[in-house]
């Protein structure tokens, strides 16, 4: 019998592996799944939310999961590095920043669905612990009086670099004349939860951090904090985004944040409400008691001084 020739061989055995769907990725599976399976539970998107939200977003997020069944991953950190590991293509399915130009730069480089949605707006307060050789004092008056007089020795913000409210923080202290005093007694927190934990922990005498911190339970008794005019740095607009893949579960809690009693929980944490249309380049937060005015929120919702507690969280 005559042999077939060794190309043609060759040939018919590499159409046949094709056919199998292991030649050339011509059989690959798609490189995002339509989503699941009929009768297969949703995997559980990961929430990437600015520190600042911890605990609000904690409650929220444990009512969500109540009122729907449907579960979420969060995670917590400084907004700068979020916006980094999302362009590096971390798998976060909603980003809740503290700095709504974050969100405007995934949007420019198509990483998102839209442009997002403006749903809060965040306040700096100035935090001391008990005992704490400084006052509670928004104007930053008592802060300055320290530097001169020896009783500042560590004082703590988060990493202008790339958390917000540092960023916010150091506008504050550059306002008051106080910047380039305070800088050699600075130590820096990796987001605004660490440098709250610096501020009330014995680490520093003191920082300017959110707000929203400062009111959380986990603070509650064993520090006080006074808020900074909210006219002395730009504003802190808080943007969420969904992100290009984001499944139902993060499309829900999306939305369910924007209902009333979502955004009642965010104004007792100490954010104030948002005003769609004013966020990108507008003039919100300008000025004591205009848009960056606090609503409701326990005792310092209504006042310029508050009560909180030792910090017993860890980030």
């Amino acid at each position: 019998m005559r042999r077939e020739p060794r190309r043609r061989r060759l040939l018919r055995r590499l159409a046949g592996l094709a056919a199998c769907g292991f030649a050339g990725g011509l059989a690959a599976p798609p490189a995002f799944a339509a989503g699941p399976a009929p009768g297969r539970a949703e995997p559980v998107p990961t929430v990437a939310a600015a520190s600042g939200l911890k605990f609000a977003i904690e409650e929220l997020a444990a009512a969500f999961t109540r009122e729907t069944g449907r579960k979420l991953r969060l995670s917590f950190g400084s907004s700068g590095n979020f916006a980094r590991q999302i362009e590096q293509g971390a798998p976060f399915e909603l980003f809740l920043s503290a700095d709504e130009a974050m969100v405007f730069r995934l949007a420019d480089k198509g990483l998102t669905l839209d442009r997002g949605t403006l749903y809060a707006v965040g306040r700096l307060v100035l935090i001391v612990p008990r005992g704490s050789p400084l006052k509670p004092d928004g104007e930053l008056r008592d802060l300055a009086a320290a530097l001169v007089d020896g009783r500042l020795k560590r004082f703590a913000i988060a990493n202008p670099e790339h958390a917000p409210y540092g960023k916010r923080a150091e506008e504050a202290l550059r306002h008051a004349g106080l910047w380039e005093a305070i800088r050699p007694r600075l130590v820096m927190g990796e987001n605004v939860a660490q440098a709250a934990q610096f501020a009330t922990s014995g680490s520093a005498q003191g920082g300017i951090v959110a707000h929203s911190l400062a009111l959380a339970p986990a603070l509650a008794g064993g520090s006080h904090f006074a808020l900074i005019p909210a006219a002395w740095h730009q504003p802190l607009n808080q943007r969420m985004v969904l992100l290009k893949g984001a499944g139902e579960t993060a499309r829900a809690f999306h939305d369910w944040l924007l209902q009333p009693a979502a955004r009642a929980v965010m104004a007792r944490y100490g954010y104030g409400p948002p005003e769609e249309g004013k966020g990108e380049g507008g003039e919100e937060g300008k000025g004591e008691g205009g848009r960056g005015k606090v609503q409701g929120g326990g005792k310092a919702g209504s006042g310029k001084t508050g009560e909180g507690a030792a910090w017993t969280g860890s980030r």
